[in-house]
């Protein structure tokens, strides 16, 4: 990293923090008004984990270029006069903590994360938590979430804030790189932050008992460095993940059961919906590939406006 590069560790609007990663002294910055403003299709062209150029000023550096992303996690923005949002930038994996209660779980959710993941060359991982509260009463629903994705190909952690379960597995695997955390409102993942390193104190809400959602209490993108190494992005806890410039005969090539299972199917290309000889179809109706992602990809075919974006 040259003298005049640092990274991206805190998003405020147009006030940021940078570190020369990975040295952990972060100093303030701003953002010059053509690099905020020219030609970007996101609300914010700047995110976590961007290397950017700064110059020194006497109030806060100034970051006059952004530098080539490796990577990032965009989604649809909430805000109608621009395009996308990108989350983070520059990962070595996402972290995407869910809970089966409180809030349910939504997998149609889940699964627009994923492929995300998938389409930008990030390695997923899935964190089921709240497992203390579960018990026996849930214990075919816990299993057959993990069937599901562990059949997908994607690694799942089994995570209690109360009893310790996973946390340790979950260290391990985030001491090197930078993992975004990602998750619905009230999954704990803020918890699940301070489980892993006490020193850390991001804020940490609690869920809404007239509506069994959580609240959002994560309102900035933010860094932190792990006492045993790595470092993890915060983000804002989601109510809804819509997909970024994703062609609709594209979706299926970013499951990756499909993508294995695809390779029969009679005709190229099939989509998988009405074909006769269609290999996914057949996957599914014998239990290989699970009716809970094939409807997943079906909604997002469909553009389904009811995940809210």
């Amino acid at each position: 990293m040259n003298a005049d590069e640092a990274i991206v560790v805190k998003n405020a609007g147009s006030h940021f923090l940078l570190s020369r990663l990975p040295e952990w002294k972060p100093f303030p910055a701003v953002l010059r008004g053509k690099v905020r403003l020219a030609g970007s299709t996101s609300t914010n062209p700047v995110a976590v984990g961007d290397g950017v150029r700064y110059k020194e000023d006497e109030d806060a550096a100034i970051i006059t270029d952004v530098l080539p992303r490796r990577n990032y996690v965009i989604r649809k923005s909430t805000n109608l006069s621009r395009k996308n949002h990108v989350i983070a930038a520059n990962l070595d994996r996402a972290v995407i903590a869910v809970s089966l209660l409180f809030p349910e779980i939504k997998l149609p959710f889940l699964d627009r994360i994923l492929v995300t993941c998938e389409v930008y060359g990030i390695k997923p991982v899935i964190v089921l938590n709240k497992i203390d509260l579960y018990g026996d009463l849930y214990k075919e629903e816990v299993e057959n979430f993990i069937r599901i994705y562990e059949g997908a190909g994607y690694l799942v952690i089994q995570t209690s804030c109360k009893t310790g379960e996973g946390i340790d597995e979950l260290r391990e695997l985030c001491g090197e790189g930078v993992s975004l955390f990602s998750g619905e409102s009230g999954v704990g993942k803020s918890s699940l932050i301070k489980a892993l390193d006490p020193s850390l104190d991001p804020k940490i809400g609690k869920i809404s008992a007239a509506h069994l959602q959580g609240k959002h209490t994560t309102s900035l993108y933010e860094m932190y460095p792990l006492t045993d190494g790595g470092f993890i992005i915060d983000s804002p806890g989601l109510r809804g993940f819509g997909l970024v410039d994703l062609e609709k005969e594209e979706i299926a090539l970013y499951f990756p059961e499909m993508l294995a299972a695809a390779k029969d199917c009679r005709f190229t290309p099939c989509t998988h919906t009405h074909e006769p000889g269609c290999a996914v179809k057949a996957a599914v109706d014998r239990g290989d590939i699970s009716a809970e992602r094939y409807n997943s990809y079906l909604g997002m075919l469909e553009e389904d406006t009811k995940f809210r974006q």
